[in-house]
């Protein structure tokens, strides 16, 4: 039986930010009583909570969210079971290896990257995740795939200011979602056989560096 499940965080004031970007303020402007409809006011980032990075956001030279094809935010996807890994530990190439042999098989697949660090999500620890090294994002990218999602704050340790990891995918014009969640449940239907396609829709920003997404998958039945 198919299923959809929702990969997001909520986006609420006061949420966890990367260091450095604006903080979340989820405020009520009108209300039914007083105005006739219940309207929110909203402040945040364009890397808030659950996201996509376009190539722009690490390079002004390459293109921004909306020169994107659509296909970069959709399609069957690939989870790469790399949880248990200590802080701020790297994801090889060997550890990305049997979730790329699928994707081969697969043209325009998404990869998404278990690593359990949603779990500290809203408390320090969510700063010390595990992070992908740049011969580990060419291996990504030599497999044919354009679109990672993470379920940490990056794809890279958070404060390193290179970026390199985002250097080698968004410079192959491809894109990364972070700050999912609830991966360990599609880890469960790969494991029984189950197909799983991912959306990750942003918001339409002309010339934006990213936006927040409502990430969603879509799990099918299992085969036979």
């Amino acid at each position: 039986m198919e299923s959809w499940l929702d990969l997001s965080v909520p986006v609420v004031s006061g949420m966890p930010v990367y260091p450095g970007d604006p903080q979340v303020e989820v405020e009520q402007a009108l209300r039914v009583a007083t105005d006739g409809v219940n309207v929110l006011a909203l402040h945040l980032g364009s890397q808030s909570g659950t996201h996509v990075d376009a190539p722009y956001h690490v390079d002004s030279a390459w293109p921004a969210l909306d020169a994107l094809p659509p296909e970069r935010f959709a399609g069957p996807a690939v989870v790469a079971d790399v949880r248990g890994l200590p802080a701020r530990s790297p994801i090889t190439p060997e550890l990305l290896g049997p979730a790329l042999n699928l994707l081969r098989l697969q043209p325009g697949g998404i990869l998404l990257l278990a690593t359990g660090w949603s779990a500290h999500w809203g408390t320090d620890a969510c700063l010390a995740h595990p992070w992908v090294t740049s011969e580990a994002m060419r291996a990504v990218v030599d497999a044919g795939v354009r679109t990672v999602g993470v379920d940490a704050l990056s794809v890279d340790p958070t404060g390193d200011p290179d970026l390199p990891a985002h250097r080698v995918l968004c410079g192959a014009g491809g894109v990364i979602a972070e700050n999912l969640t609830g991966l360990d449940r599609l880890l469960a239907a790969q494991r029984e056989g189950r197909p799983v396609e991912v959306f990750l829709f942003p918001l339409h920003l002309p010339g934006a560096d990213g936006a927040p997404v409502r990430a969603m998958a879509r799990v099918g039945g299992r085969a036979g």
